[in-house]
């Protein structure tokens, strides 16, 4: 470890902790980037799991919110080596008749494949479409008055429903029901849960705003183009330095932490206040996930061609079966047909597996912290989509819960959303303080996915813990709220 001082600190290089990197060092000051592992990356690492020459990304796979993001955007990626590769279905949702319904970057097309609720589709989507540059500063920051109401007010509207509720509202046919269970059952929570329809309608929007890109080489290219821009600017990175506690950083007037409530106790317990720490402990964690990565000596045979031409696949069927597998998941139970979110990121990377073979990336939810092999179950749910599927499996690489969070333990649990992201936690996450970024020791920042707006690939919440630490401790107020 270096012993040099800095003006600040930033422990976790997963994309909220770049952000804040980033942001700071952008001000001129001095900053220090720790990283417990050999590489940066927090969720955004690829790696070859099962055979040599196939890349699998560990985590996330598939970034809409990475290429809309507003602080990201904002950024020279493309210069240091970041490039998307766009499909041309952004994500299919098949059904046990051998049909589909897709995500198209055309609203109208997409809207056109739902036959009777077309227009209803068109009602519900195209306003946040339309408003997703205004809305984006809002809905991806804390709680505050927003500078467009109106639209914020719009959006608030529906998507402040259960998920559940929504589908009865506007929806009749199964293709669209089918289709928005599956964009809200990304909340990792009930579809009966209230805000579950936000998720859903973000997730459609990004659709036709931007698309569902993913990372050409894999989801370590965006952490490398994000690593090589803040050395750019002066940053220094050290890895391989794990904290466990404050007392082992060098002196720096502001320290943010890219961790959950969970770490934040046992790094910095003894210098945080009784009733901070009695909030942090009542913060909750969500259902876990339970990961596949294969290699593959072909594509998957789906049935339904939309699927085969889609980055992403939802394995759920009807929204009926999707809420009953969500509920008895979030219930403790291991549905036997579980809801299943599934990328095939080398049908538009080949890099990402030798010639003419294939990688894929598939998870389930599963109760918190389990250690059931949901193995045979979500390979049943592709089967069931894609019979022959078993077939093409070369070698196959798993993780439970558990070794989700002991490869990164802000995964509490398997939760890779950093805690619930229900009404009780969406924006008062991890405590209910004016700012949701200040701890209550000077000085010291929290900069995770515990903080609003919550888990993605976006870097919007060490862009925020920034802003804060930069007001705070060194008078640096940036003009205004970042526009996406």
């Amino acid at each position: 470890m270096t012993k040099r001082d800095f003006d600040a600190i930033v422990v976790g290089s997963g994309p909220n902790g770049l952000a804040a990197a980033i942001t700071l060092q952008q001000q001129g000051l001095s900053v220090l980037l720790l990283e417990g592992k050999d590489t940066v990356g927090g969720g955004l690492r690829t790696a070859e799991l099962t055979l040599p020459g196939f890349k699998h990304d560990i985590c996330s796979a598939v970034h809409p919110l990475a290429a809309e993001s507003p602080f990201f955007r904002t950024l020279p990626l493309a210069a240091h080596g970041l490039e998307f590769m766009y499909p041309p279905v952004a994500a299919a949702h098949p059904f046990a008749n051998g049909t589909a319904a897709a995500l198209h970057s055309s609203l109208v097309e997409t809207a056109a494949d739902l036959g009777a609720d077309a227009d209803a589709y068109r009602q519900l989507v195209a306003p946040v479409v339309n408003d997703w540059r205004a809305l984006a500063p809002a809905i991806l920051g804390p709680l505050r008055l927003p500078a467009h109401p109106l639209a914020m007010a719009r959006f608030g509207l529906k998507g402040l429903l259960p998920a559940q509720l929504l589908a009865n509202r506007y929806f009749t046919t199964p293709e669209a029901r089918g289709l928005w269970a599956g964009m809200a059952a990304h909340a990792q929570l009930p579809l009966s849960s209230v805000a579950t329809s936000a998720i859903g309608l973000v997730l459609l929007a990004l659709g036709h705003v931007g698309g569902w890109p993913v990372p050409r080489g894999g989801s370590q290219q965006i952490a490398a183009a994000l690593t090589s821009y803040f050395t750019s600017l002066g940053g220094q990175v050290e890895t391989g330095f794990y904290v466990k506690s404050l007392r082992q950083l060098p002196s720096a007037h502001a320290v943010l932490l890219d961790v959950t409530p969970r770490q934040l106790l046992a790094i910095a317990g003894q210098q945080l206040s009784s009733l901070y720490k009695w909030q942090l402990a009542r913060y909750r964690y969500g259902m876990g996930v339970f990961k596949i990565d294969w290699a593959l000596a072909e594509p998957i045979p789906f049935t339904a061609p939309e699927c085969r031409r889609a980055g992403t696949v939802h394995l759920g069927n009807t929204l009926e079966e999707i809420t009953h597998a969500e509920q008895l998941t979030w219930d403790g139970h291991h549905p036997e047909r579980p809801f299943v979110l599934l990328a095939q990121q080398s049908l538009f990377d080949a890099t990402r597996a030798p010639a003419r073979q294939h990688t894929a990336w598939a998870y389930c939810h599963v109760p918190h912290g389990s250690t059931h092999d949901m193995t045979q179950a979500i390979e049943q749910q592709v089967e069931r989509f894609a019979p022959g599927f078993r077939e093409r499996i070369l070698a196959r690489h798993t993780m439970n819960p558990a070794q989700m969070e002991a490869h990164n333990p802000n995964y509490v649990g398997g939760d890779i959303n950093g805690g619930v992201l229900d009404i009780g936690q969406l924006f008062t996450r991890p405590v209910l303080r004016l700012s949701p970024y200040q701890t209550s020791a000077k000085g010291l920042y929290l900069c995770s996915s515990s903080t609003p707006p919550g888990g993605g690939v976006h870097g919007m919440c060490g862009y925020h813990a920034a802003r804060r630490a930069l007001a705070d401790v060194f008078n640096v107020r940036l003009p205004g709220i970042l526009a996406a």
